[in-house]
């Protein structure tokens, strides 16, 4: 009996210091997960969805840490100077958040393979996010949209490549 709770004990500690290692690899703070959309970590949640906005996402991790939700966005990559591309994504997740948990984010954070950034979830980005819906909500009926890149690599894995005109693959 001593040796099957030493076996089951010594296993345990294996999956702890497994856990351990896979949220220091992901870059997670401290803190309770409470979603996730990543298949390492069990069970991929439903969407969060903001009908006001027609806003619809679903964030790579969400950590509560002191009674606060802290969204992560993890990016495979290199990092950029400024994670500029990816502010607007964050700010989304963050809205998104705080109208599904009535929770606000203070703050989120970019992680790429080789840096951190942490974005404050001000009222002014919350402000210039919803503005930049409005427009894109604009643009949805409009036909004559132009691409907004010069990026090869964007269009390689945009899901409209086969029917744009201004594709540039």
């Amino acid at each position: 009996m001593l040796y099957l709770a030493l076996a089951l004990f010594i296993f345990a500690l294996f999956f702890f210091r497994q856990s351990s290692v896979q949220r220091k690899e992901a870059g997670l703070p401290g803190g309770r997960i409470i979603y996730t959309d990543t298949r390492g970590w069990g069970k991929v949640e439903k969407p969060l969805f903001y009908p006001a906005l027609e806003l619809t996402g679903k964030p790579d991790y969400l950590v509560e840490k002191n009674g606060q939700i802290i969204h992560m966005e993890v990016n495979s990559g290199s990092a950029p100077e400024a994670p500029d591309s990816h502010i607007y994504q964050l700010a989304a997740y963050c809205l998104l958040v705080e109208k599904t948990f009535g929770k606000r984010p203070p703050y989120g954070i970019i992680h790429y393979e080789d840096r951190d950034f942490a974005v404050d979830y001000t009222r002014k980005l919350e402000e210039s996010l919803i503005d930049l819906l409005a427009a894109m909500k604009l643009d949805e009926h409009n036909h004559n949209v132009p691409r907004s890149h010069e990026q090869p690599g964007r269009c390689a894995k945009c899901g409209f490549k086969n029917i744009c005109d201004q594709s540039l693959v």
